[in-house]
């Protein structure tokens, strides 16, 4: 630490006492030589800590190092002196950069789409968790100088993340009464203000849920230089922290850490409700609407942790598609194609996404590559929860033209390869009591589509919808739900080729909703049919066809 330099935080104070310890030590001349070693060894420890976490933290972007040098180069004494600000701000109220990208990861964590701070300062935290908000997300900067918000602007208008703040000058509380009068609510909250006020915030925000469900609250300055857990505490900040920090620790609606980061970062959750307390004082009805079935809210019942699922046809299009979701959902996923350099395309590209997978060559019109691909999913992960079978072909002729050939290769696939999928599968799930069977059938399989002719497509898809039926209503009892999606027709590179463009025109008049389907317009299709919140569907067809099936 600079000899210059005021502590700041708990580690600055201590390294500051220690320091000053040795020192003394030094000058006595008759200090024990043990005692001179282990204050060197605690000073050594206390003083590499701060410079260790900054080397190994994740490095700052370079507007980031911008915003940071411009504020600690900024006289602050003379912009206050010159009237410009209500009160003098020192450059240590900046965030820093371990802070910093830990405010990020827990934006990463959290899954965070809105954030809300209170505290700006010149914006190195808000551009820091701007950094991890995806393209749409939003943060709302309440502070109370409108000079700190001229101060940081430019540098976020140079930063790509910067148009996803928008700061709010004057009172935080006055901002806080309009965003709570708006039904406005937040994935996280990050207060770094006045110290006195922060319980003020705290009970404002709860009493008028800011803090979405499962939404997460920072509070910066929590350790205050250790004078909130000292004793001999005098230091009105100090005073106001401790008693904040007590406040939150005895408050039933929520869960927190205090994390020793610089200064201190108080992590609040709200807590799992307590149902006798909240009967008691108010009315409720304590079911599993109110609490989730088996304490579970609706997105965590259509997580996939732990479940085993395969796809067929996944080396590319839909299947690729569905892949992807249930990896994205939880699943471990085999991936099954026909086309060994697709399946494992796809296979590195979920391992890429942090989705255990593995590739699965098998042709399922076949019925011992069929039981090949269950043995090989079963060997290696010791169950099948969900089974996709999207493999599908499609060929065009007119009816009159169609050739035996055809009917039997598209049957192969289409229907007698999804029958063995089912059938293997089903024999897997009905000894485990559970499972999930999804099956790729077609808006073909409802109605008639045109101009294009594919009698054996049509027909065969419609098989589809009945094999789901006929199995959803036999295994139902046994503990296996089994149903199928039927897309419209999906955009594909093939669909964008010159000869299809006509058709593709055509298409278009016939859809209410004006555009072709994409394969994400399926994704979270595939999840809830394979997740528990599908539980009381079988032997349905879900139609996702922008309305064309209507017309």
């Amino acid at each position: 630490m600079p000899a210059d330099k005021v502590p700041d935080t708990p580690v600055e104070v201590l390294v500051d006492l220690l320091t000053k310890a040795k020192e003394i030590a030094a000058a006595s001349g008759n200090a024990p030589e043990e005692l001179t070693s282990h204050l060197q060894k605690a000073l050594d420890i206390a003083s590499g800590l701060d410079e260790y976490l900054e080397k190994m933290s994740t490095q700052e972007s370079e507007h980031l190092t911008e915003l940071y040098k411009k504020t600690v180069s900024h006289d602050w004494d003379q912009v206050h002196k010159q009237g410009k600000t209500k009160f003098r701000l020192p450059k240590e109220c900046i965030t820093g950069h371990v802070e910093g990208q830990t405010l990020k990861m827990l934006i990463h964590i959290s899954q965070a789409k809105r954030v809300l701070e209170i505290g700006m300062f010149t914006g190195y935290g808000a551009l820091s968790m701007a950094e991890a908000l995806p393209d749409g997300g939003c943060l709302i900067a309440c502070e109370l100088e409108p000079y700190l918000k001229e101060f940081a602007q430019p540098i976020f208008d140079k930063s790509p993340h910067g148009k996803k703040i928008i700061v709010k000058t004057g009172s935080a509380m006055d901002t806080l009464k309009e965003l709570a009068a708006a039904g406005d609510q937040f994935d996280m909250i990050f207060v770094d203000a006045d110290k006195n006020n922060y319980i003020n915030y705290y009970k404002f925000i709860l009493d008028n849920n800011l803090l979405k469900l499962r939404g997460v609250m920072c509070v910066d300055n929590s350790l205050f230089k250790a004078k909130v857990y000292l004793k001999d505490t005098t230091d009105n900040n100090g005073l106001a922290l401790r008693e904040f920090n007590q406040f939150v620790c005895a408050d039933p609606r929520v869960e927190q850490v205090i994390i020793p980061v610089r200064d201190g970062i108080s992590v609040i959750r709200r807590a799992s409700v307590d149902a006798e307390r909240m009967t008691a004082q108010c009315e409720i009805t304590d079911d599993e609407v109110f609490r989730g079935i088996q304490g579970r809210p609706i997105l965590d019942r259509m997580r996939l942790d732990g479940e085993v699922a395969y796809v067929t046809g996944a080396g590319q299009g839909i299947g690729r598609a569905f892949a992807h979701a249930l990896g994205e959902a939880g699943a471990k996923v085999a991936v099954v194609d026909l086309d060994q350099v697709k399946a494992e395309a796809v296979t590195k590209e979920l391992f890429l996404k942090g989705i255990t997978a593995i590739s699965v060559t098998a042709d399922i019109s076949k019925s011992d590559d069929v039981q090949r691909m269950i043995d090989t999913i079963v060997s290696k992960w010791g169950a099948i929860h969900i089974a996709c079978n999207n493999a599908g072909i499609n060929m065009n002729s007119a009816s009159e033209d169609t050739s035996l050939e055809e009917w039997d290769q598209t049957f192969n696939v289409n229907l007698r390869g999804t029958f063995m999928c089912c059938q293997a599968a089903g024999r897997v799930m009905l000894k485990q009591g559970y499972g999930k069977i999804i099956n790729t059938a077609s808006m073909a399989s409802l109605i008639v589509p045109h101009p294009q002719k594919q009698l054996s497509y049509n027909t065969s898809k419609a098989g589809v919808v009945k094999l789901t039926q006929t199995l959803g209503t036999e295994w139902i009892d046994r503990g296996v739900r089994v149903n199928c999606i039927s897309p419209g027709i999906v955009d594909t590179p093939l669909i964008h080729s010159e000869s299809l463009r006509p058709l593709v025109q055509r298409w278009l008049s016939d859809i209410p909703a004006g555009r072709l389907a994409q394969v994400t317009d399926l994704q979270a299709a595939v999840v809830y049919l394979a997740s528990d919140a599908s539980d009381y569907m079988t032997g349905h067809n879900l139609v996702i066809e922008g309305g064309q099936s209507l017309w």
